[in-house]
């Protein structure tokens, strides 16, 4: 009875998984960076990757990521206690068995497309209503379509650019928009577009990739 208490509850730990597996996708993420991320946490391992700041900067997803911390550390007392015990009778395994067919039934019913887009809805009006638009990461306030990106691009000695504006280059139509250039310790916003490229300046951009690839070279790359 004790090995199957473990067997039932490892279950539960994998529904708990895919469920939340499936409310971080319905909040925007990619299905295999929310899994790889619901497991990091859930076992405490806390990768420090990129990643991780689609968890952190989101304040739903932090809602759902603490509980995961804190579950993990429970089964794995629970597990532990249970091994140490093996030889005992004392297992709730009917109990136990319940719990798990509950968290199997709510997959089900996640995996719904009314459930889904129903969530997906909610989640967003929960972001939009009770958050501010500063909490969210760019992805989630900027990067709202498949060609959008926010890219960095630093000019070096040989470039064209250098003594040219911004202005000069970007035609109105072109779907461009110049966040910033970085220049040492200052950040150029007013005057961004009429000032004259230097040689080391980060010109942050945000638009069409395609775009500002054909016009500035290739992504994260230095312009030469």
């Amino acid at each position: 009875m004790g090995v199957l208490f473990i067997l039932i509850y490892l279950g539960i730990v994998l529904a708990v998984i895919e469920i939340h597996t499936l409310i971080f996708t319905y909040t925007g993420l990619d299905k295999p960076i929310a899994r790889f991320q619901v497991i990091s946490m859930l076992t405490g391992t806390g990768f420090t990757t990129g990643e991780s700041e689609l968890i952190i900067d989101h304040p739903i997803r932090r809602r759902f990521g603490a509980f995961l911390i804190l579950f993990g550390a429970f089964s794995l007392a629970v597990i532990i206690s249970a091994i140490s015990s093996i030889l005992s009778d004392e297992f709730f395994t009917a109990k136990i068995s319940v719990v798990a067919a509950v968290l199997i039934l709510v997959i089900f019913i996640l995996k719904i497309p009314k459930v889904r887009d129903y969530l997906s809805g909610k989640l967003e009006h929960e972001l939009e209503e009770h958050y501010d638009f500063r909490d969210l990461p760019i992805r989630e306030a900027l990067l709202t379509d498949d060609t959008d990106h926010v890219l960095d691009y630093t000019i070096n000695e040989s470039c064209d650019f250098i003594g040219k504006e911004l202005r000069e280059l970007i035609e109105d139509d072109e779907d461009i928009n110049v966040l910033y250039v970085q220049r040492g310790e200052i950040k150029i916003r007013k005057d961004r577009l009429i000032t004259e490229i230097q040689e080391g300046d980060h010109i942050i951009l945000y638009g069409d990739e395609q775009t500002i690839e054909s016009k500035f070279g290739e992504k994260n790359e230095d312009k030469k």
